[in-house]
């Protein structure tokens, strides 16, 4: 009962909320980019697989496994601390003491975009498959290159159908990005950590950030589901 005496949520609040709103745009914008650059990944990633080059498929294969077998934690650390070294490494061939260098926000947005758009390109590659081949065939035979076919004819087709998964993706890159402060990205989790040991006011502190993630994602989880009800309706 002294703990719940001892509270003091109004103080939290009164810090935090400022904070809070910066973290929250900072998140939002990770994620913005993040899930654009992914999309484009998941793109190409998905028509490299369904192509019939036995070599970009093989390659392809072997970075979805490797990113999909390890966590994303790790591939952000490795983004941010080991992909430059390697990169200045590679230059210093030519260029004697150069040093290539990453913020943490560029490094968060491509490791979470690269993440992202592995998983994203089977969901693309499975709504482009589930158009009727015959469409492509009646494309093909009223004059349509197979270029022009993929992208008039089935491409929005396939982006109709992947709408709510991608919608799910999204709302999940929103939680993700907590990752991102340990990368050093001044984000949510990175700003309330910092608040709560200065003040110790530690359950107030971690409730409010749960708070703040649940007013991003809650409202984005409920317009992806009327989407994805008027999607059906219309099907």
């Amino acid at each position: 009962m002294n703990i719940i005496e001892n509270l003091d949520f109004h103080t939290a609040s009164s810090d935090l909320l400022p904070i809070l709103v910066e973290g929250m745009w900072i998140a939002l914008k990770a994620t913005i980019s993040g899930f654009a650059l992914a999309i484009i990944v998941g793109v190409f990633i998905a028509l490299g697989r369904i192509s019939k080059s036995k070599l970009l498929n093989g390659v392809l294969v072997t970075m979805l496994e490797i990113v999909r077998g390890t966590p994303l934690l790790v591939q952000l650390v490795y983004m941010y601390y080991v992909v430059p070294l390697l990169i200045s490494l590679l230059v210093n061939v030519w260029i004697p003491d150069y040093q290539f260098t990453i913020s943490p926000f560029m490094a968060g947005m491509l490791g979470l975009g690269i993440n992202y758009g592995c998983y994203l390109s089977e969901v693309i590659r499975s709504s482009i498959l589930a158009v009727d081949k015959g469409q492509n065939e009646a494309a093909l035979a009223l004059g349509y290159t197979k270029r022009q076919s993929m992208w008039s004819i089935i491409m929005p087709q396939a982006t109709r159908s992947s709408i709510p998964v991608l919608g799910n993706y999204l709302v999940m890159m929103i939680k993700d990005t907590s990752l991102l402060a340990f990368i050093t990205v001044n984000e949510l989790l990175l700003r309330t950590q910092s608040y709560a040991s200065q003040t110790f006011l530690t359950i107030e502190s971690y409730t409010l950030l749960a708070v703040a993630y649940l007013i991003i994602s809650l409202p984005l989880a409920q317009i992806i589901r009327l989407l994805e009800r008027r999607l059906l309706k219309h099907a």
